[in-house]
């Protein structure tokens, strides 16, 4: 995994309202194409897009009531394989991508009362239809990240990860390489697209409106072949607490 010495990381602005339908490539092109100066989209960028929009231009849209919880559980039990846990109205479930998340990823923040978003159905066939889409518009060779907020087991707070990723490694396996004090590394193994996920919502914020932004700087090394779902969710006969 080569060292990074820096990363410049800055917000796609003036994407406006997304509505099902949209040609979301097309207006992220145009929002980083030649006319964007410095932060036009180059080769070795890294996209990261929210999942919001994505499932928007997808159409990924539900009625909902905000104010009815049982209408939310039953949302929820309905997008979800398995219910792990319950607490009132938040439940701890197992999306059909694998994802162990609060009430199966459905959105509700920054919703017009009365919908809701649901996860892209394959996010990760939805980072490559837009890597592929990006390539002709502009003919650059980008990595496409798509991006969600998560919480984590036995830490507060939330911060965003990948759950859907095209043209980067996702995981970087260290093991059998030597440490600073030489010794041999025998369980390191770093998920780079949720750490490059982490540091561009910096730069997204919750309530900005702002739903991508780019990643300079990343070595070459880092990109190439793999997927949220192959490389990045554990699988359940590795996982000691389910």
């Amino acid at each position: 995994m080569d060292e990074v010495r820096s990363l410049a990381i800055f917000p796609v602005t003036g994407i406006g309202e997304i509505a099902p339908g949209d040609d979301l490539a097309l207006i992220l092109g145009e929002a980083l194409g030649p006319a964007a100066g410095e932060h036009a989209l180059r080769d070795g960028d890294v996209l990261v897009v929210t999942q919001k929009v994505v499932s928007k231009a997808e159409g990924r849209l539900v009625e909902l009531d905000h104010a009815d919880e049982a209408a939310k559980v039953a949302l929820v039990e309905a997008e979800a394989v398995r219910v792990l846990r319950r607490r009132g109205s938040l439940l701890i479930t197992e999306t059909t991508h694998g994802f162990i998340c609060a009430n199966a990823g459905i959105d509700l923040s920054n919703m017009a009362d009365g919908t809701a978003a649901l996860l892209p159905v394959d996010p990760d066939r939805s980072a490559r239809r837009l890597r592929a889409d990006l390539r002709r518009q502009l003919g650059v060779e980008v990595a496409v990240i798509i991006s969600d907020t998560f919480g984590r087991t036995w830490r507060q707070g939330v911060t965003d990860v990948a759950i859907g990723s095209a043209g980067i490694i996702p995981v970087h396996d260290l093991r059998g390489t030597l440490d600073a004090m030489g010794r041999e590394l025998v369980a390191t193994e770093v998920c780079v697209i949720d750490e490059l996920t982490g540091a561009a919502d910096l730069v997204l914020g919750k309530a900005s409106g702002t739903p991508a932004a780019v990643i300079r700087g990343c070595p070459a090394a880092w990109f190439g072949d793999g997927s949220v779902l192959s490389d990045v969710v554990r699988r359940v006969d590795e996982d000691l607490f389910r």
